[in-house]
């Protein structure tokens, strides 16, 4: 028998588990070794795995029509999809670009934003700033406005250099403040850099509400987006927010940036708007934004093969149900409260940990070398690794976000179980990482 694999890994030459199936929070290898999924894969099986009401959707989906082209038909599924994240969403988000990832999402949103000023004849307005420690997918557009060092590097001459703005770093305060006596210096940095760089040439900015994959859910403090919505406005820039990772509830709200009460110009969705069942992702548009390119040229001149398709937009049209019917939002909220505490007391017994932040059911832990100081470990010491692997071992899956520290250091990971997590079951997931981190206190 040839066991050769044809199917390439993140790592060459590693070898992966076999999954086989999933139920609720768990996934079962081909050995029969059950994983509590304490990140929901990539922050995206919000509703855990093997919900049967998400499969009659498929089957009855798949039963009428899977595939049409968005230019030739619409459906039932896609326009019902559509209603829904309107009624979701804050603000006049009315209208939905479907797409296939979040990388997708984020890029359709950067091309609305210059498009939106070329149809009112600014095409000057061409950049899209970002911040520094963030990260908006892995296309060459996308990729052009993440700060995430350690993924840009191998693109670098073929990449924008938009991120110029640094992050709500509180723990690491890249001004040596602390809030709230820092008056916010870390958003009305991004008003230095609009007086520098000159906001005729500036489209938008887009930031994600919770830094995820290249922080460790650093979470920004009050008052932060609602400065940055000002400064937008006074400037003439859009607002961009990727709800990828944070949308469809996953902090305990509909979407991260209604923590602030803040309405952004377009939005970003992807991960758990379809909780993984199938590939599926989104940006929102204002009604504003698209009555200019209604009255213009009315084409929005972005879109790929499996846009809107049915089959997709159903699964996730089920998923968006599920949620509202089962109360999931709120459970977020409620179960992220319960996550913290215990993340906090696991702090207290683990010097390795630096800082607990994050919302509802987006947690982050931050690992050092020494609290007081904060010192980082380099990224050759592995923490982050170890931590993972450990956690494996122990039958518990958590999440990638090293590097923050400009590429050369910063350990975190990620807790982000299914908002249907019960209450026994965090406890548990709080007992597989207690133990894991015990491991590598022990190696290191």
């Amino acid at each position: 028998m040839n066991d050769k694999s044809h199917v390439i890994k993140p790592l060459l030459g590693n070898s992966y588990p076999t999954a086989a199936y999933g139920r609720g929070v768990y996934i079962y290898d081909t050995d029969g070794r059950a994983y509590l999924d304490g990140c929901s894969g990539a922050v995206t099986a919000n509703i855990g795995h093997g919900v049967q009401e998400i499969i009659q959707a498929m089957q009855a989906q798949a039963a009428r029509i899977s595939f049409t082209y968005r230019s030739q038909f619409t459906s039932e599924a896609a326009e019902a999809l559509g209603a829904k994240l309107a009624q979701w969403a804050p603000g006049d988000l009315d209208y939905a670009f479907f797409v296939n990832s979040g990388s997708e999402a984020t890029e359709t949103a950067l091309k609305i934003a210059l498009q939106y000023w070329q149809e009112q004849g600014r095409p000057e307005k061409r950049m899209v700033l970002s911040r520094w420690m963030s990260y908006h997918g892995i296309t060459l557009g996308a990729l052009s406005m993440s700060g995430h060092v350690l993924r840009r590097k191998r693109f670098v001459p073929l990449l924008e250099d938009w991120p110029v703005v640094e992050p709500p770093y509180c723990y690491r305060c890249p001004f040596g403040k602390a809030y709230p006596s820092c008056k916010l210096a870390c958003a009305d940095g991004l008003e230095a850099a609009l007086q520098r760089i000159g906001p005729d040439y500036v489209a938008a900015f887009i930031a994600e509400p919770i830094i995820g994959a290249s922080g460790g859910a650093v979470t920004p403090p009050p008052g932060y987006y609602e400065r940055i919505r000002e400064i937008c406005d006074r400037y003439e820039i859009l607002l961009i927010v990727d709800e990828v990772m944070t949308g469809n509830g996953r902090t305990g709200k509909a979407f991260g940036i209604d923590h602030w009460g803040v309405v952004p110009d377009l939005m970003a969705l992807g991960k758990g708007m379809s909780a993984g069942y199938t590939p599926i992702a989104a940006t929102l548009v204002s009604a504003r934004l698209i009555e200019v390119i209604q009255n213009g040229s009315r084409s929005i001149m972005a879109g790929h093969t499996f846009s809107a398709n049915p089959q997709s937009a159903a699964v996730a049209l089920a998923v968006m149900n599920y949620i509202e019917t089962n109360d999931l939002i709120a459970q977020a909220a409620e179960r992220g409260k319960q996550l913290h505490t215990g993340l906090k007391r696991l702090m207290q017994a683990h010097e390795l940990i630096g800082d607990v932040r994050g919302m509802g059911l987006l947690c982050g832990l931050e690992f050092v070398q020494d609290r007081i100081s904060k010192t980082p470990y380099p990224l050759q010491t592995c923490v982050t690794e170890r931590v993972i692997e450990a956690a494996k071992r122990h039958g518990l899956l958590v999440y990638s976000a090293a590097g923050a520290i400009n590429g050369q250091a910063g350990d975190s990971v990620i807790v982000a179980p299914p908002f249907t997590s019960t209450s026994d079951e965090i406890t548990l997931l709080l007992e597989r990482l207690d133990m894991a981190l015990a491991d590598v206190a022990a190696e290191i």
